[in-house]
């Protein structure tokens, strides 16, 4: 399997990554292991979807980073942004 995962960094903003590991993934984003995101922790996985096939995994995580994708995305997930 293949996963896209959104997080709410400490600052409130949103990382968008792809991973076939969701737990390493996850695990290393909190012990500060991943560049991007090592300075604004705490934070949270607020969604993911899983794919069977990469290339729709990587299809997907392009979308949800345009502007189009990042608005569809707050509206389908504005609960969890609260």
């Amino acid at each position: 399997m293949f996963y896209i995962y959104i997080l709410r960094l400490s600052n409130e903003d949103l990382y968008i990554g792809r991973t076939d590991d969701l737990k390493r993934r996850y695990s290393e984003h909190q012990q500060g292991k991943v560049k991007s995101t090592k300075n604004y922790r705490p934070l949270k996985l607020i969604h993911y979807e899983a794919f069977s096939n990469k290339k729709d995994t990587t299809r997907r995580e392009g979308y949800l980073k345009t502007s189009t994708g990042k608005r569809m995305l707050k509206l389908m997930i504005k609960e969890s942004l609260k």
